[in-house]
């Protein structure tokens, strides 16, 4: 046992100022939570969603892009509720879940108020980071639990000064670290509040820290294992990325302008304010240090990264629990007067009623379509809207040609059309097929009968094809339509002579 730190006295927050307010926002969550269930049951798979479907058919210990829980968690979502687009996306639902609790439960007991939990709560839901992140079947859902939970985890084991709490947080980085390497940001977190807060100190002279991080290790030990006997594919694709591209910081300003999207501007800001006051040297000794290292290193490297390559939108999702609780703290009342009470009631004003609108308009798009944007909708061109129609047709061709296969060269098309073509009909990557390495390969007798292939973007993609087949006749364009507006094209062409050693894996 190791004394407990000394936390923060109750305060009273704007946003739930009576309990008629934080049932409100309990309201406003469970509502949120809902559309985000039925969405899931709505929207057609992303290819990403689709590509990690196909994992699922062929469990392994790691994947080309990811370590292998994705692909688990499909699993299991799949048995329960059939291939269906709930079914991939349950698990990371019921992730999401269990992420809003561990944001509440969290703030309320760092903050010592169960309203300032239904704020953070809201905050956190209210987000379009956590809409789009937490309702798809991505790796990012799974880290962005996990990171929640290891909030909780340790704002238990500063209340209770209970070690045995180290090992809930060992197992929270753990299941981080087998869903994504973006992981490792939590055990970068979780050691630097070990070594630069007084109350982490206290810990490095027990077992506990110690054995958390022989849970963590443990679990990358499969990964580590699968990677060395493929050459350390995975590790060179993800971690090559770390250097690079030259010096752009126009990625800078595009990786900001995004996450003020993602968060909302008014919450984005809160969760700053929140961040540099939980980091104050009078702070660090607080029950909030930990949300606050919880950021830290991720931000300083993502935005490292953007001043030579792109960091990507999602990529900072498992910060958003750790955002939600630092923008409650931000609204907590202090001694504070004048102007600082009136930027707390601007603030209580505007960050659920700026944020709502944007996720609201988006689910608005997601569902019907409010602005037919064709080729400029990022939803219709990252799922499968419109690909029912398509996959049909192709079917069709298959049976008229009498194609045993249909040939791909890009992951985006082999997911979508394995899991929306009417017929099983076998699909054949035969480019970039190392993202299935846990699939079967190709039989020779297969690739001897007539196929078809399939692409988006043959000026780019049929010189793969033409490595294997000497008959290449082009057969028909098909148009994936959202509300009648054109989103993009599949070339279809039948294949016949093939040549040289048997190609491609078989998802």
């Amino acid at each position: 046992m190791v004394a407990r730190s000394v936390g923060l006295e109750p305060v009273a927050l704007p946003l739930a100022r009576s309990p008629a307010r934080a049932q409100a926002l309990l309201a406003i969550t469970v509502a949120l939570t809902a559309l985000r269930f039925g969405l899931a049951a709505w929207l057609p798979l992303s290819f990403d969603e689709a590509y990690f479907w196909t994992w699922s058919k062929h469990l392994a210990i790691a994947y080309y892009d990811h370590p292998p829980m994705i692909a688990l968690a499909i699993k299991l979502g799949t048995l329960l509720f059939g291939d269906t687009e709930f079914g991939v996306r349950f698990v990371s639902l019921a992730a999401s879940g269990a992420a809003s609790w561990a944001v509440w439960r969290t703030t309320a007991i760092v903050l010592k108020d169960e309203g300032a939990g239904a704020v953070a709560c809201a905050l956190f839901n209210a987000t379009l980071m956590v809409a789009a992140e937490t309702m798809a079947a991505t790796p990012d859902a799974l880290v962005m639990s996990a990171s929640a939970l290891l909030l909780l985890s340790v704002a238990k084991l500063e209340e209770t000064g209970d070690g045995r709490w180290w090992m809930a947080a060992g197992a929270a980085i753990a299941f981080a670290l087998e869903s994504k390497y973006t992981g490792f940001f939590l055990g970068m977190s979780a050691a630097a509040w070990l070594a630069m807060t007084p109350q982490g100190r206290v810990w490095l002279l027990t077992p506990w820290p110690y054995a958390a991080a022989a849970i963590a290790l443990c679990a990358l030990v499969p990964t580590v294992v699968w990677n060395a006997a493929h050459d350390w594919i995975s590790f060179r694709f993800q971690f090559g990325r770390v250097v690079t591209g030259g010096f752009r910081p126009g990625y800078l300003l595009e990786f900001v302008g995004g996450q003020i999207a993602l968060a909302s501007p008014f919450i984005l800001v809160l969760g700053g304010v929140g961040l540099l006051r939980a980091s104050a040297r009078s702070a660090l000794a607080g029950p909030l240090a930990f949300a606050a290292m919880l950021v830290w290193p991720a931000l300083v490297y993502f935005c490292i990264h953007a001043l030579h390559d792109r960091v990507q939108g999602n990529w900072p999702s498992f910060i958003y629990p750790a955002l939600a609780v630092l923008a409650a703290f931000a609204l907590r009342r202090g001694n504070a007067e004048g102007t600082a009470v009136r930027w707390r009631r601007f603030c209580d004003a505007t960050a659920l009623a700026g944020a709502l609108p944007i996720l609201l308009f988006a689910y608005g798009q997601a569902f019907f379509g409010l602005v037919p944007l064709g080729k400029s909708d990022p939803i219709a061109r990252m799922t499968a809207v419109g690909i029912q129609p398509v996959a049909h047709d192709i079917s069709d061709l298959a049976e008229k040609e009498h194609a045993a296969a249909i040939v791909t060269t890009k992951y985006v098309v082999t997911g979508w059309l394995k899991f929306y073509l009417p017929t099983q009909i076998p699909i054949v990557q035969i480019d970039h097929d190392d993202r299935y390495l846990a699939a079967p390969s190709t039989d020779a007798r297969l690739l001897d009968r007539p196929m078809l292939y399939v692409t988006q973007h043959p000026d780019k993609e049929l010189a793969a094809v033409a490595r294997h087949f000497s008959a290449i006749r082009p057969l028909v364009a098909l148009t994936r339509e959202s509300r009648g507006k054109a989103v993009d094209r599949f070339f279809v062409y039948a294949l016949g002579g093939f040549h040289g050693e048997p190609a491609g894996r078989m998802p």
